[in-house]
Parts: structure tokens; sequence; C-alpha cells
């Protein structure tokens, strides 16, 4: 019969999808965590792991463990949050992964949540939109910051939080003179650093600059929107950043900060969780200090 440890082993080998990583979250030695996997695949007399010189990932049938696994460990959890829950006692750890626009938000969130939940600790990462969807929808990210646009699984419940709008930050010198604002045609004359394509933010940005017919200079590419503001910063490049981020970083020496226009661009940004019955206290103490 499986044990809960095993099914925490083999859900924690499908994250990343390498044995030592795997080993390293679950507290154990890579040879330890081997070691299990091979003892749950005798005791079930087949094999869970394609193996090669490195991992190849699961079977068809360690496949069918991990969807069986996934709604397990994630019922025991709640269980866990819902004792100390009952005890006045809502802790634990979160999850968040959000678009690297949302970075800035998210942090002013996890201050937030703190405040008024001090057992919670939350762990903020970036991701694609299509990452934090998937995430969310396996279990393996508890709650995401996404655009609410690009939500569309039944799975998932989404709740607006704000709209992200758009600004130029540029060199200074490379604006010509003092104004109030700047044209996506004017800002696609300028070098820039922008986020990977993979990213929706960049697509978003691309659809922009491809309306209005130009062919922007790209000199590099990101994968973190602060390396665009470093660039910015340093006088290398212009990148194009959400008004949001601006806000909490405040003025930035050496560099101009101006709203984009024609077109005047917005998108709503949404918090996003499993859609179920009985939430997790963390995930259901974020969604009381996120929505208003």
């Amino acid at each position: 019969m499986l044990e809960l440890r095993d099914l925490q082993f083999l859900s924690a080998l499908a994250r990343p999808r390498h044995f030592a990583k795997a080993a390293a979250s679950c507290g154990v030695s890579q040879p330890a965590f081997s070691m299990r996997i091979r003892a749950i695949e005798d005791r079930l007399d087949t094999a869970i792991v394609k193996r090669g010189n490195r991992f190849q990932g699961l079977t068809p049938e360690g496949e069918a463990i991990l969807r069986h696994a996934k709604p397990i460990l994630d019922e025991m959890r709640a269980l866990e949050q819902d004792i100390l829950a009952a005890k006045g006692q809502v802790s634990g750890t979160l999850s968040l992964t959000v678009i690297p626009t949302a970075a800035a938000y998210a942090a002013r969130l996890a201050i937030q949540l703190h405040q008024a939940y001090p057992g919670i600790v939350a762990r903020i990462a970036t991701a694609s939109s299509l990452e934090i969807q998937q995430g969310v929808e396996d279990g393996t990210i508890d709650a995401g910051l996404t655009y609410a646009d690009t939500v569309a699984s039944e799975l998932l419940e989404p709740h607006p939080l704000y709209t992200e709008s758009y600004l130029l930050l540029a060199p200074a010198h490379l604006i010509d003179a003092p104004r109030d604002s700047i044209t996506w045609t004017e800002a696609a004359a300028l070098p820039r650093c922008l986020l990977e394509p993979k990213m929706q933010y960049r697509a978003i940005i691309d659809n922009v600059f491809r309306d209005v017919g130009v062919d922007p200079e790209i000199v590099a590419e990101a994968s973190a929107m602060s390396t665009c503001v470093s660039m910015a910063c340093e006088g290398l490049a212009a990148t194009v950043v959400p008004a949001i981020l601006l806000d909490s970083l405040g003025k930035l020496e050496g560099t101009a900060a101006l709203p984009l226009v024609g077109p005047e661009l917005t998108k709503s940004i949404s918090l996003i969780s499993l859609a179920r019955v009985h939430g997790l206290p963390t995930v259901e103490a974020l969604k009381d200090v996120a929505i208003l």
C-alpha cells in the first residue's frame, strides 16, 4: 500500500523533473530519495519513472498515480490548515506566483497578509501567465496574479484586483525635450530592453507596436522586469513598465517616465485560485486582504 510520504516524493519529482532538486525539496539525500522511488516501484511491481542518463519523465502508470496524489495531498494540506484555523491560528506557507509586472503589487500584498495573519509566510515567484494558470490548476501553486483575459479554465476562480497601465521608462538623455507623454510609434525609435517573448506582457507590448505599424529596436531581453529597469537606469535602453511598479520605486535618477499614448493601453490583473467549496485557509486569508 502506498503511504502519504510516497505520494509527496512522487509529487516533488514531477515538479522540477530532477532527482537532486526533488530530494532537496523533501529534505533527504538523493540516494535516499532514489531508493524510496525504487521501493514504490517494487511494491507496485511496475515502473513509474522513465530512466536514462537523466530523468525523462513519468511512465503512464506514474502519471496515473500522480493524478490521484495531487488531490489527496491538497486535501491533507487543507485539513492541517483547517485544524489550525479552528484554533484561531491561520498559518502555513502560501505559494504565490505572479506575472513579472505584478511583482511590486505582490510584495505589498505579502506585507498586508503578514500584518493581518502573522503565521502565514508568502513565497513569491514570477512566471508566465500560462505557467501560473497550469500551476494553480495542478496544485503546485496556491494562488497567482495574472491577466484577467487569459483565465479561461472553469477550474479557476478569478478575482479582479487592479488595472495595469503602461509607461515608457527611458534614460533621460534619450528624450530630446521635456514632455508629458510619448506615443508608441515614437517609443519604437528608442533602443529597448523588454521581457522574453514567452511572457504574456511581451506579447501585449508587441501587439501594440504591430497595430501601430512599427518594428521596434530590441537590444536586450530579460526574464525579470528588474533587469529592464536597471538598463534604463544605467542609460543603456528604454523599457515599457507598468505604472504600479514606478509607484513602488519612486523617481529613478537619470530617467524619464512618460505615459504611453496612441493608444492608451490598460489590462485587468486578477488573483486566481482553484475554484473549490472549501479553499485553503491561507488562500482565503490572501483573498481577505486582497479583495476589497
